[in-house]
């Protein structure tokens, strides 16, 4: 790492020759694959980026200059240029750096990023700020192909190229073209527009223009044959016609040329589209010829890209196999993905049954009016979303299924704390927008085996809406065998939860009973609706009560039942524990339970002090 070791930001890069300039693209690459090997992490779409990412922080200072990621999982390279690569140890674990861009971190990481879709708006945003205030910076919204299948992403452009700002939006375009040129005058103008060179010439033309008499009148004209010439015999880009100057496509491993032609966008006076193509996993064989594997990825071996140990089975995987059981038995049934197929455990159902699943990009809310459009006309849609990606489809649940009370149901993956991913994919929202909809079902399995239950009586018994809550990776073991609410019996508090959440709580009934206090353990099978008939029958013998949940207290499943309970009149010493009124960090779900007090240990101290508080 001859040259890495001596890089911390802007300043540093712009002193080195060209040679070390791809010297140092190798080291990065080198340095990604050893060190996500260990932490685990998004390393395809990283790799893809070094020459893009070292171009942009050589040619900008991020500094000052604001660069804005879409989704974020592309920012390693521009986290390791800013001082950040001795800490790359501890990326996404606890306490350490975050896998995605945080503002808290780094002056140089402009803006969180974790959802898709929104750089283009976010960085119009900064750029209105940065003309309203006077301020001398550049503004580039760094988008990839994959986010621009979101609507948002089209709301950003179209306002954006309209506004005249001066802005640049950088496509990185890793898997398709957009708006291929067609035919040898368009190929012609292509080249020509590629050259720095002509855009020197056009803004020295209009320069001069604007300094005689009558200059602008004349620059309208040429302008406007040229416009007419091009619209009459070549094809535009879609970006032309929103108002950008579009440059591209250039080779975006091509780092020489990538600079220059930055530097001609950073030249520009108004919004600039600069197309780059990109391969996923660029020089990393394992990673080329399976990107989509090496996304997100756990720890690996870097010599020959296999996983250090097998992945355990998963809800996900649980769902899809029941998934494509269920298909064979019911040909109304389909399926509804946002571009998450593998992640959501559907990659079976869509090999057996092609016709009826649809990936509709990263298009949450098209998903959810589409599902309702399918339900009205009698087909049975299941929309695997994850639960953070789901907050972006809330009106369309509401207005295009919840208010027919159409029969769609909701795949709602990754529920509860998810890990390292942190802040930006927690799902600990959906308990509180889902749980607020009228005429909707919310299940909550236990175990894999207690949600392939669930998603079959969901799809044969069920004739309204309904959500089914599973968290990442495969751990729950827990069922019962009767599905009775009431798990265990006791007389001095009870205890109630949903979810995988009934380990922890059950390991914490198991501790106080050594501790001589026996607690009633209930677990809800749905939060809605919740049997409030055994948990006040509970709570009436015990006079205490704790609800145990991985949400935030707005709209909480505690909250819902203390109101109940004093509706009923039944009186008691009531509290609830959950994830708070904040947003959680980053780290494994273990540590971030001992974190907020949902760890098993933490909850046998809360019972204790209940009972101690009461006395």
């Amino acid at each position: 790492m001859r040259i890495l070791e001596n890089i911390h930001g802007h300043d540093d890069l712009v002193q080195l020759t060209s040679d070390e300039q791809k010297l140092l693209c190798q080291e990065l690459r080198t340095f990604l694959v050893s060190s996500v090997a260990q932490t685990g992490g998004h390393l395809a779409s990283n790799l893809g980026v070094v020459e893009l990412s070292l171009a942009l922080e050589t040619v900008f200072d991020t500094r000052h200059d604001r660069l804005v990621f879409d989704v974020g999982h592309q920012s390693y390279v521009h986290k390791i240029l800013t001082g950040r690569r001795a800490q790359f140890s501890s990326l996404r674990r606890f306490g350490g750096i975050a896998g995605f861009p945080k503002p808290s971190e780094s002056d140089t990481d402009a803006f969180v990023a974790g959802h898709a879709s929104s750089s283009v708006s976010v960085a119009l945003g900064m750029a209105r700020a940065r003309t309203q205030l006077h301020e001398d910076r550049q503004i580039i919204a760094l988008i990839g192909d994959g986010a621009t299948t979101g609507g948002l992403s089209y709301e950003g452009l179209n306002d954006a190229g309209a506004s005249g700002e001066r802005l640049i939006v950088v496509l990185n375009d890793n898997e398709m073209s957009i708006a291929k040129n067609v035919g040898g005058m368009a190929q012609h103008l292509s080249k020509l527009r590629m050259k720095p060179g002509y855009f020197g010439i056009k803004k020295a033309y209009r320069s001069f223009l604007n300094k005689i008499p009558g200059g602008k009148c004349i620059y309208r004209v040429t302008k406007g044959v040229k416009d007419w010439i091009k619209g009459r015999f070549l094809d535009s880009t879609m970006f032309e016609d929103m108002g950008f100057t579009y440059i591209g496509p250039i080779d975006g491993h091509d780092l020489p040329r990538l600079i220059e032609l930055l530097k001609v966008a950073r030249s520009m006076s108004g919004p600039v589209l600069f197309h780059v193509t990109t391969k996923k996993g660029c020089g990393y064989r394992p990673a080329e010829e399976d990107p989509s594997r090496f996304h997100g990825i756990s720890p690996f071996d870097p010599e020959t890209g296999k996983p250090l140990s097998s992945a355990a089975p998963s809800f996900s995987a649980a769902f899809g196999e029941t998934m494509v059981r269920l298909g064979a038995e019911e040909p109304r049934l389909c399926a509804i993905t946002a571009a998450m197929p593998t992640g959501t455990g559907l990659t079976g159902f869509q090999k057996a049954y092609p016709d009826r699943t649809y990936d509709v990009g990263i298009a949450e809310g098209h998903a959810v009016s589409m599902a309702g459009g399918l339900a009205k006309a009698g087909m049975i849609p299941v929309v695997a979303i994850y639960s953070t990606f789901l907050q972006r489809a809330y009106d369309m649940i509401l207005q295009d299924v919840a208010m027919l009370g159409l029969h769609v149901i909701f795949a709602v993956d990754r529920a509860g704390l998810v890990g390292d991913d942190g802040e930006t994919h927690h799902g600990v929202f959906d308990v509180g927008f889902l749980r607020q909809i009228p005429g909707i079902t919310i299940l909550c399995p236990g175990s894999r085996k207690e949600l392939q239950e669930m998603l079959s009586w969901a799809v044969k018994d069920c004739t309204g809406p309904v959500a089914i809550r599973y968290p990442r990776g495969g751990d729950g073991q827990y069922q019962t065998a009767d599905h009775k609410t009431l798990i265990r019996p006791g007389k001095d508090i009870t205890l109630v939860t949903y979810g995988t959440l009934i380990e922890q709580v059950n390991e914490a009934a198991r501790i106080l009973s050594g501790r001589g206090i026996e607690a009633e353990v209930l677990r809800l099978r749905t939060i809605k609706p919740i049997d409030m008939a055994t948990v006040a029958a509970s709570v009436r013998k015990t006079g205490r009560l704790l609800v145990v949940e991985e949400a935030g207290p707005v709209g909480s499943v505690g909250g819902t039942i203390i109101d109940a309970l004093a509706e009923q009149g039944i009186d008691g010493v009531f509290a609830t524990r959950n994830i708070g009124d904040g947003f959680v960090t980053h780290g494994s779900v273990q540590e971030l339970y001992h974190m907020l007090g949902l760890d098993a240990q933490s909850i046998a101290q809360n019972v204790q002090e209940v009972i101690t508080h009461e006395k």
